[in-house]
């Protein structure tokens, strides 16, 4: 017996075939633009979290020094965001440590880096 190619047989197929693709290599929803997503090592972003520390003593006239990165994530946007939360030293009050939350946008094409946010939490 001889099969005939037919147009819907061709269509069911082509449909058939790009679900199960769609399926087996569906993005979790974490890695879509826009989601936070956890940074695994955050020894990947130190870099990132002394810029933070610096910006922010520039702009508040404080003398904070960066001792480590608690954890960290970051959103894909037009570059990367990446939300860290980090232990530094406060000298106004006696080398005190502290934990801040910095908020720093990256675009390193563009050799642009911007600290959004810096607060103590």
């Amino acid at each position: 017996m001889q099969l005939k190619s037919s147009p819907l047989l061709s269509a069911i197929l082509l449909i058939l075939v790009a679900s199960f693709h769609y399926q087996a290599l569906a993005i979790s929803p974490s890695a879509i633009v826009g989601n936070w997503r956890p940074i695994p090592n955050v020894n990947d972003v130190l870099e990132i979290a002394r810029f933070a520390v610096s910006e922010h003593n520039k702009k508040a006239n404080v003398q904070l020094e960066f001792v480590k990165v608690v954890k960290g994530e970051s959103q894909v946007v037009e570059g990367t965001n990446y939300r860290l939360v980090i232990i530094a030293n406060d000298a106004a009050v006696g080398n005190a440590p502290g934990n801040y939350e910095a908020v720093v946008w990256d675009m390193p094409w563009k050799h642009f880096r911007e600290l959004s946010s810096f607060v103590k939490v």
